[in-house]
């Protein structure tokens, strides 16, 4: 049944949230030309075109949430359909941007010496027996762009990889499919591998270091989800945030790394993030240290995306960021459901903040 539409945003769940703060100065310098300077007072988005995009939100039958922010104050939040917008849903691979964070934090406390360190010098006990000599070279740059080179564990072979008695093991010792450093080939197992790293070179949980380095700070929840058999959490997929939580995650990178005045993730591993890296096999669209990266009518966007549509967008030039979930049983292809929301931020959301 199509909803009823709506006549005004009065009638969304509209959230104060904090004054807009300053943000352009502290992002990434390869975004922060555009970035547009909030006023005195947050504005918000055009009245009409915010009913628009909420309606349009609301027809698409797959989405359960959306979080609409801009300058830093929650401008609508509603749950259209599923849990609302407080309660901790499954964010699925967004949860690879989250790691991603939290490996920016372990080199900037020293526990990693650089993107360039190869799982030899870190960690050597997570390579398996038999392994080919080429695996003990792969970088943790590597690991974080998915370009490592051994045949994924993603898609056909995702079943196979956690049925299998060590998923560290099974993803390293996987064949090669391309050389390491030559382009993206999406795996969730990569990122299960840099998380098994960061315990490893922690003696920590990945949840653990989750709560300290991210939870804490940022004044969010992050429950436990999926461990392996050896008890390492899923370092790619099946994180748990409220849609609101990830807002607050969104918004800290669009202020560079910086939370409540204090610096979360550095700003040099902000800049580092946002730089185009390799390219995805599938939307064609650039992608950085966890981060895909594109582009719409002269705004450049940083979004984190997860299986079934659950999304994290960030349009520095326009002070924006938008969370997306959606039901995550159902697929979302670039060229279906996520083509879609990508349509409902460039062509709904953005015009409303650009006409604001």
């Amino acid at each position: 049944m199509e909803p009823n539409p709506r006549s005004t945003p009065d009638r969304r769940t509209i959230l104060a949230a904090a004054a807009a703060s300053a943000v352009g100065s502290l992002l990434p310098r390869s975004l922060s030309a555009t970035v547009a300077e909030p006023p005195a007072v947050a504005k918000s988005l055009d009245s009409t075109l915010l009913t628009r995009a909420l309606d349009r939100a609301a027809s698409l039958d797959q989405l359960h949430a959306l979080v609409i922010g801009r300058h830093s104050t929650v401008v609508a939040a509603e749950a259209f359909r599923g849990p609302p917008v407080k309660r901790a849903v499954n964010v699925k691979s967004v949860s690879k941007t989250i790691v991603a964070s939290l490996t920016g934090i372990a080199l900037d406390r020293g526990l990693l010496d650089g993107t360039d360190a190869t799982l030899r010098e870190v960690a050597p006990g997570l390579i398996p027996k038999g392994a080919d000599p080429r695996v003990g070279g792969i970088t943790i740059a590597q690991l974080l762009t998915m370009q490592a080179g051994l045949e994924p564990t993603s898609g056909p072979g995702y079943g196979r990889w956690i049925e299998s008695r060590n998923w560290v093991a099974d993803a390293l010792g996987r064949p090669f499919v391309a050389e390491p450093g030559e382009r993206m080939i999406y795996s969730t197992g990569s990122y299960h591998i840099l998380g098994a790293v960061l315990a490893h070179v922690s003696g920590r949980s990945l949840l653990s270091l989750a709560r300290e380095w991210l939870g804490r700070p940022l004044g969010i929840e992050l429950a436990g989800w999926t461990r392996d058999p050896q008890g390492f959490y899923l370092g790619g997929n099946n994180m748990v945030l409220s849609p609101l939580d990830l807002f607050r995650f969104g918004e800290m990178w669009s202020r560079g790394g910086v939370w409540d005045g204090r610096p979360v993730v550095s700003a040099a591993w902000a800049q580092a993030s946002w730089v185009p890296r390799t390219r995805s096999p599938y939307s064609g669209d650039a992608y950085g240290y966890g981060w895909f990266l594109a582009e719409s009518n002269n705004h450049r966007i940083a979004y984190a995306r997860g299986y079934g549509g659950q999304m994290l967008y960030l349009v520095p030039s326009l002070g924006l960021t938008v969370v997306v979930t959606s039901d995550p049983a159902r697929p979302a292809r670039s060229d279906g459901y996520v083509g879609e929301l990508g349509d409902l931020l460039t062509g709904h959301i953005m015009p409303a903040a650009e006409r604001a």
